[in-house]
């Protein structure tokens, strides 16, 4: 089996990794991919959110199944484009991909369905928003209606501030706080069947202790030792399966993976937020864990098969990945400065790309704000903590900065 992945970021790589390693997939192409992929797969200069280039794409090097991996493309439409070019793709339509692409959608899909979230109101003007930020009160939380890379989001005890930031958007979601702690639960779906994969937990503040501003991710871990052993099953028959079959009777069934970003409450587990791909970093500690072969399971998906494919097999113990970021990131990363000292020989670690590039004289430099997401694996937490910290300290990259409390309570407990 021949398979396209789209994008180019750390989720990526660790799709490209997996797939390489599935004895079923004899290629793995990517597009555009990064200076990391390049070692795991071929690839192709063609935009991402560009439907027809990457139809053609797939047709041309007979691709047998297309990924996709960003939420960009999903909302542009790129998995309809495929399929109409006769390829079977794994990623939402652009109708079902709403579900990310649009918050106010998603809160639409919940109420129909019955799925348990926040309470929230849909803002279109300034007067409006600061109704809603009175109506809730402290800690507001204020969400862009669009796509936003993963930073549209600003929760504060700071009225002013996210008054700001509602005026800065041209829709948004102002809803109240969910209190309690936060996971990453995907599901695999084929239109009709939905299948978990392994709960994670990710840290988006910038820095310790859930610091300084919202990022697209800093680090994950897999599995969650403080979670109830019923959770997962609780959240696919509470909130997995409602939204598929909500999704399945407007007429857009959903295929692809459903990540539900959950507040587990005093009431039980919530949505915070669905997104119509894999998390970012979460995907790069899940996938290590799962020892089912990535190929067939993800063509299962999308050809309406999932059912017929058995049940999901799991490694044994923990992964953790860290990201080093680069300088100034989020708010204005340093792009080109030169990376050193790519561990190798770190036991049960490994290193996968996420902004990376090749400079003109072929040195691998920094090209994005997340620049490398170290893989930490081992027995328990503790250990695969330990491994990924050891590996990410040998990489020098001129103003970089990573937490050094990824899955620290976690391991702890």
């Amino acid at each position: 089996m021949r398979v396209l992945v789209i994008g180019s970021g750390g989720r990526e790589h660790a799709l490209c990794r997996a797939l390489r390693r599935d004895p079923a997939v004899s290629e793995v192409h990517c597009a555009p991919g990064n200076a990391g992929i390049a070692d795991d797969a071929v690839l192709h200069s063609v935009r991402p959110t560009d439907g027809e280039a990457v139809a053609n794409l797939a047709k041309r090097i007979g691709a047998d199944l297309v990924v996709i991996g960003p939420e960009a493309p999903l909302v542009a439409g790129v998995a309809d484009a495929v399929r109409q070019a006769g390829v079977p793709c794994f990623g939402p339509s652009e109708r079902a991909a709403m579900i990310e692409g649009s918050k106010a959608f998603a809160k639409e899909v919940m109420a129909a369905a019955g799925v348990p979230t926040a309470r929230s109101f849909v803002c279109t003007t300034e007067q409006e928003a600061a109704a809603a930020l009175d109506a809730f009160g402290p800690p507001y939380v204020v969400k862009d209606d669009g796509l936003a890379a993963g930073k549209g989001v600003v929760v504060t005890e700071d009225r002013d501030r996210a008054l700001a930031h509602a005026r800065a958007c041209e829709r948004v979601v102002i809803e109240e706080f969910l209190d309690g702690p936060e996971l990453s639960l995907f599901a695999l779906c084929d239109g009709s069947t939905a299948v978990p994969l392994q709960p994670a937990q990710d840290f988006k503040r910038a820095y310790d202790g859930n610091k300084g501003p919202n990022t697209g991710g800093m680090g994950a871990y897999t599995p969650l030792p403080w979670i109830p052993g019923d959770l997962t099953e609780r959240v696919m028959s509470e909130i997995v399966t409602p939204t598929i079959t909500e999704l399945a009777e407007r007429g857009t069934p959903y295929t692809g993976v459903l990540y539900a970003g959950l507040a587990l409450t005093s009431a039980g587990p919530k949505v915070v937020e669905f997104n119509a791909r894999f998390g970012d970093p979460e995907t790069q500690v899940v996938l290590d864990r799962l020892a089912t072969p990535l190929g067939g399971l993800l063509y299962a998906c999308a050809t309406g098969d999932l059912a017929a494919h058995g049940p999901l097999r799991w490694h044994g113990g923990a992964a953790v990945t860290v990201v080093l970021a680069a300088e100034n990131y989020p708010a204005d990363p340093v792009k080109g400065d030169p990376i050193l000292g790519l561990p190798s020989d770190v036991e049960g670690a490994y290193v996968l790309h996420a902004g990376t590039a090749r400079d003109e004289s072929g040195r691998l430099v920094s090209a994005g704000g997340r620049v490398l997401n170290v893989v930490g694996t081992g027995a328990d937490l503790a250990e695969a903590r330990s491994r990924a910290y050891e590996a990410i300290g040998r990489i020098t990259l001129r103003g970089s900065h990573y937490r050094s409390d990824i899955a620290l309570n976690a391991a702890a407990s």
